[in-house]
């Protein structure tokens, strides 16, 4: 599976209504879209759960290659860049996924906290720690789902949580949530992959 965000951060004044009414209006057309578990509409405020920023910033789950490349290449994406310039999108290959009690619930909140891999960290076991992340987020009380992803690149791990309601006291970015599309979700391959 792969994971897969882009930040489109827009001005201190900017009018994040815009984005409300853009989700509501377009979101629903990737609730069908084959090979996406989940897509999450994300955005943040400045000023509000410590954002400096006003962003909106989808997070992807896909189940398959084919359904990543088939949206990054389609005219729901293009749309996107035709309205806010094409954005860098971050990749990752998802190490774990895991659902949590609160699974079948409509996810209001997203946090997602990135770790650098120094070069000196030994590579034989990180995987299975940082994939035990993902158990840990999940077990908690009013998670929805949690999954950690790398990118062997920069070598960065990424952990991203759906939360019923609150975010959990951690560190990392918190999101709201405006809506999710998720037509492959139960789909979506639980535990360690690989």
């Amino acid at each position: 599976m792969h994971a897969m965000q882009y930040e489109i951060t827009l001005p201190a004044d900017y009018d994040m209504g815009v984005i409300r009414h853009r989700v509501a209006a377009k979101g629903h057309l990737l609730d069908e879209f084959p090979g996406l578990g989940f897509k999450a509409y994300l955005m943040r405020e400045r000023g509000v759960d410590g954002s400096p920023v006003n962003q909106y910033a989808p997070f992807y789950l896909w189940n398959t290659a084919e359904g990543m490349n088939a949206f990054l290449w389609g005219p729901g994406f293009q749309g996107l860049c035709e309205d806010f310039g094409r954005p860098v999108v971050e990749h990752w290959t998802t190490l774990a996924y895991e659902e949590g009690p609160a699974s079948g619930a409509v996810p209001r909140v997203a946090v997602r906290r990135r770790q650098r891999i120094p070069a000196a960290t030994p590579l034989p076991g990180l995987a299975a720690e940082l994939a035990a992340e993902a158990g840990r987020l999940a077990r908690r009380e009013g998670a929805v789902s949690a999954l950690t992803a790398v990118d062997p690149q920069r070598w960065e791990a990424v952990h991203f949580s759906l939360w019923e309601s609150g975010a959990p006291r951690e560190a990392g970015d918190v999101f709201q949530v405006l809506h999710v599309s998720a037509p492959e979700r139960g789909e979506s391959r639980r535990g360690r992959q690989w």
